[in-house]
């Protein structure tokens, strides 16, 4: 039987940047190992940074100064791919023989992408998805992905594959990756909420797949040392929930509140055969007499030169 443990590792960037965040990661190694965790998720900008509360300094039709300093120093921290940081998780990855799944801010040219990379224990960095949509004002500091990096990868614990934060909530490209054949579907994120919670358990439901969300945690704004206007002391900036949930729904293992932590689950892929018996949501529940989905999966660099 595919029994494997699947696991969320849930932290949060730490104020002295990536280098220390870096290390904050690799001291989960002994605690991965020991769990025997073959998958793990971590979250949404982990490394690179998730600026909530950070204005930049743009206001509708023009810019400040100061916004563009702050965009420096972001730009600073976010990371190459390849690069020094991805070397490290590769090394990770091949240590304790468990494929990882982590977001990053990474720096191309000088624009930066909200990414996720996918690294497996024989083959380092296999796979990267680069948001497609960022989110409200996540829009003045991330460029958008393109059709070209819409992994999904064949792992120990089975297909993986996913989205990151509020892209799960993108129908189009849930359907797109639920016809790549998913079966662990993977949701690194800085969401918090409860609605975060029920959007999980309908993705691992209408996918009929397992679903491992990993969130991050970070103290008050106080207690960081960073500004954030008229954030109440004793509450968190980002109160974490990662959670993993069955493929009828139910819910495996979290949600993980307030504390950093691996939250490790078992799953059975031969459930999914049993799971999708009566709905699977690309196959005999289909109507492709009726709907269609076409998918654009070349990349879109913005300059192409052609020659003879």
């Amino acid at each position: 039987m595919p029994v494997s443990t699947v696991a969320a590792l849930q932290i949060g960037s730490l104020p002295g940047g990536k280098a220390d965040t870096l290390a904050q990661i690799l001291t989960y190694e002994y605690e991965i190992l020991r769990s025997g965790a073959q998958l793990v998720v971590m979250p949404e900008a982990l490394l690179g940074g998730y600026p909530k509360g950070e204005g930049f300094g743009t206001q509708l039709g023009y810019r400040l100064p100061e916004g563009r300093e702050a965009f420096a120093q972001y730009f600073a921290n976010a990371i190459d791919v390849p690069g020094v940081e991805t070397e490290a998780l590769a090394g990770l990855s091949a240590r304790t023989g468990a494929s990882l799944v982590i977001g990053v801010i990474e720096r191309s040219g000088s624009t930066l992408y909200c990414t996720v990379l996918y690294f497996e224990p024989s083959g380092g960095l296999v796979a990267k998805h680069r948001k497609l949509m960022p989110t409200g004002t996540e829009r003045l500091i991330w460029g958008t992905g393109d059709g070209s990096t819409l992994p999904v990868i064949n792992a120990a614990v089975g297909r993986v594959g996913g989205a990151v934060c509020w892209e799960n909530m993108m129908p189009l490209l849930r359907t797109a990756m639920y016809a790549k054949g998913v079966e662990v579907w993977c949701a690194p994120t800085v969401d918090e909420r409860e609605m975060w919670q029920v959007s999980m358990r309908h993705i691992a439901h209408e996918g009929r797949c397992f679903v491992v969300s990993a969130c991050q945690v970070q103290a008050s704004p106080q207690a960081l040392g960073v500004q954030v206007a008229n954030w109440p002391s004793d509450r968190p900036l980002i109160a974490g929930g990662s959670v993993i949930v069955g493929p009828m729904g139910d819910v495996l293992a979290g949600p993980l509140r307030g504390e950093a932590g691996l939250l490790t689950a078992q799953i059975n892929t031969d459930d999914l055969v049993r799971a999708r018996y009566d709905y699977d949501v690309v196959g005999h529940y289909a109507r492709p007499d009726i709907f269609e989905l076409v998918v654009d999966e070349r990349a879109k660099p913005g300059v192409r030169t052609l020659t003879d």
